[in-house]
């Protein structure tokens, strides 16, 4: 985990050294969360709060890395039984190529990994999730900023995701982390 963390830092340290202009800035906002490939599951309402910076390599396109943490998981129902909300905390690190279309409007697309930071109602976790973003934004001024983000969960969140059922069948299921974000941002 030490090694994938210093991988990161290095990527932006040589985005930062080599970027013809870098704005720094912190945003925060609004998760609407799931767990893909379970049925009973719910959407649960959480926070994403960090920081990022935005680096121009080409004319109207950058490279966004940032440092998120970021409450997900799911409310499960159960008919008949008590309902369960599965809490799961991380410090998730985007790095997106993001494209302004126009001054204002900008589309974003990258990769995503999260670190693990804590967790309530779940057993055999994973410590290290990966995810795909896909999102878009738009700037009121040079400064602020609103946007959406759609997180497609690559990775199960489950150590062990193979078992069998009481009749001897064999299932490989994949519980995936599905994120959409609705933030706020300020720019330096």
């Amino acid at each position: 985990m030490k090694k994938i963390i210093l991988c990161a830092i290095a990527i932006m340290a040589f985005g930062f050294a080599n970027a013809q202009k870098t704005r720094f800035g912190v945003k925060g906002g609004l998760n609407i969360a799931t767990i893909g490939g379970a049925n009973e599951a719910n959407a649960l309402i959480g926070v994403q709060l960090g920081g990022f910076a935005e680096i121009n390599v080409w004319k109207k396109l950058y490279i966004q890395p940032e440092l998120l943490f970021s409450t997900q998981g799911a409310k499960f129902e159960y008919y008949g039984e008590r309902d369960q909300t599965v809490n799961l905390n991380y410090i998730n690190i985007p790095v997106v190529a993001k494209y302004y279309i126009t001054k204002q409007f900008s589309v974003e697309a990258g990769p995503q990994l999260g670190l693990l930071v804590s967790s309530k109602n779940i057993q055999d976790e994973k410590s290290v999730d990966a995810g795909f973003n896909l999102g878009a934004g738009y700037n009121f001024t040079d400064n602020f900023s609103v946007g959406i983000r759609y997180t497609i969960g690559l990775t199960s969140i489950y150590d062990n995701n193979d078992y069998y059922d009481n009749d001897g069948y064999y299932y490989n299921d994949r519980y995936t982390n599905n994120v959409l974000a609705l933030t706020a941002a300020y720019k330096f």
